[in-house]
């Protein structure tokens, strides 16, 4: 079972690997804005993921209230920039098609290194 403070360990790390991996790597022509935009979107994500609930564009407007392009908007340049991988899955009626969205599995490994150290460390 993960401990209440180990989740706070996680939740710290995450925040500090986007903050590096938006602000310290800008794409080119991006704006602060949307940087920042970035960043206010991997919270709700890694929220989401945490809840065990799908990142899809519906999900995710349902939960922040903004349009599907306002969402888009932020989401594209974490997919661009490899935070998310992006699949086509069926839609949640199984008719159309969906866009649904995942961390890489890769800034999680490097979320449990980083936690690794920090216990070493302590």
């Amino acid at each position: 079972m993960t401990s209440a403070l180990n989740v706070h360990w996680q939740s710290q790390l995450f925040a500090a690997y986007a903050l590096q991996e938006v602000l310290d790597k800008p794409i080119d022509g991006e704006t602060p804005q949307s940087r920042l935009k970035q960043l206010g979107m991997m919270t709700v994500l890694y929220m989401m993921h945490q809840s065990h609930e799908k990142l899809t564009l519906s999900n995710i407007v349902k939960i922040t209230g903004l349009t599907r392009n306002a969402v888009a908007e932020s989401v594209d340049p974490l997919v661009e920039r490899g935070i998310l991988t992006e699949t086509i899955v069926k839609n949640s009626m199984g008719r159309g098609t969906a866009r649904q969205f995942e961390f890489c599995p890769e800034i999680f490994n490097r979320l449990r290194s980083g936690s690794e150290e920090r216990k070493r460390g302590a």
